[in-house]
């Protein structure tokens, strides 16, 4: 049971570094779209606010899956609290 806890321990912890750093990415390229250049193409700029839209959701998807991790590691918690009493 306890190596169960720590792997969920740390999968939760591993979708939130990587929800981190899809929101980071996603907020340069979305910088990079609202600067303003006279080089950028609209082509160019429709593909980085496809990107940026990509990563942000895909970060919020790895945000969810970090918390619902969370939740299955404080249940499992609840449950030896209560099985030891």
């Amino acid at each position: 049971m306890k190596t169960q806890t720590k792997h969920l321990y740390e999968k939760m912890v591993d979708f939130k570094r990587f929800a981190t750093v899809l929101l980071a990415v996603g907020v340069f390229f979305y910088l990079g779209v609202i600067i303003p250049s006279g080089s950028k193409d609209p082509t160019d700029l429709n593909i980085m606010m496809i990107v940026s839209a990509s990563f942000l959701a895909v970060s919020i998807l790895f945000f969810a899956q970090s918390k619902l991790h969370k939740m299955k590691l404080m249940e499992m918690e609840d449950d030896q609290e209560h099985s030891s009493n």
